[in-house]
């Protein structure tokens, strides 16, 4: 099978496309043939190791694919040959067939196309667990989502909205606004023009939001948490700006507001069935047309650097895909 391979650490030009053993599923794994995989920001970070868990090298990058089922390992009873499913690999995605454990899959959802299944998992899993779980946001409240027309900020527009949150959707540009206004944010913020935390507390009538969605960090973080309400939830989802934000103590004590970590790959490890429950809610909410998966630049395998490029120069909207047939 073709594969793209990270023999040392450094940035995605790196990479290389070989040839490589197929994979054997094996107990409580099924092995697929891949159709289309998603790019995330975390790859980019994993590929130069800077990532929180250093994976090994030689290995193949990617973490979300679809495709469908080849072989399944002892033990599996929920798919069979022939299924059209959606996985979440643990690497090993950027390649013609991967391996990926039973309980961190499911069924390709009616309607659903392979690039947009390709790109479910990893943003609306982040997304879901940080808004329910983490956040226990409840409708009425408002939600600032930083990066808003990025791969998992786009998503948290969607889900928040979807429970019933007013959103206020924050970006670098009037392009990236609009496509977060089509995704449903009720308000918009340029911080690239608009000072972020005075804007934010003059949409809200000075109380600030209940819920801050940052997958970005850097020099806007001390802002957003300033634009906090009373017992605001602060998300730390990621750091695509490249820097990690330093936070003002004494602003969580005057509005005891907290901050909150969200590595939704680990707590999906750790808690596999209500993984799944909040896949099956995810699809539920699909097929009622509350989300739809947004798949902007799609991209073959001989192409990936470009589709890097959409990532790392942050120019994404949406979710960037790898073809793989």
């Amino acid at each position: 099978m073709r594969a793209l391979v990270c023999k040392q650490y450094g940035p995605p030009d790196s990479l290389r496309i070989e040839e490589c053993d197929d994979p054997v599923a094996t107990a409580g794994q099924i092995l697929i043939d891949v159709e289309a995989a998603g790019i995330n920001f975390p790859d980019v970070l994993i590929i130069a190791g800077q990532y929180q868990v250093k994976t090994p090298t030689p290995f193949v990058p990617g973490n979300e694919a679809a495709g469908v089922v080849v072989a399944v390992g002892d033990g599996v009873t929920h798919f069979s040959v022939g299924d059209k499913v959606i996985v979440n690999s643990s690497g090993g995605a950027f390649a013609e067939k991967c391996v990926a454990d039973e309980n961190k899959s499911m069924h390709l959802p009616e309607g659903m196309s392979f690039e947009q299944g390709a790109g479910f998992t990893v943003t609306y899993g982040t997304s879901y667990h940080a808004l329910r779980q983490r956040a226990e946001l409840e409708a009425g409240e408002t939600v600032l989502v930083l990066g808003a027309a990025g791969g998992v900020g786009i998503t948290a527009v969607e889900i928040a909205k979807a429970i019933g949150a007013r959103v206020i959707a924050a970006a670098s540009s009037d392009e990236k606004l609009a496509f977060a206004k089509d995704a449903g944010a009720d308000e918009l913020v340029n911080y690239s023009t608009q000072p972020l935390k005075e804007t934010v507390k003059s949409l809200t009538g000075g109380k600030g939001v209940d819920v801050v969605y940052d997958p970005v960090g850097g020099e806007l973080a001390d802002q957003a948490f300033r634009a906090t309400a009373w017992h605001g939830r602060y998300l730390v989802v990621g750091f695509a700006s490249g820097d990690i934000p330093q936070f003002s103590a004494n602003i969580a004590l005057l509005k005891e507001a907290s901050i909150v970590g969200v590595w939704w790959g680990t707590w999906a490890m750790k808690n596999p069935k209500l993984q799944i429950q909040n896949m099956q809610e995810l699809a539920v909410m699909i097929k009622a047309g509350q989300l739809t998966p947004r798949v902007t630049e799609s991209y073959s395998l001989h192409d990936f650097r470009a589709a890097f490029s959409a990532i790392t120069e942050r120019r994404a909207r949406g979710k960037v895909i790898l073809r793989l047939t």
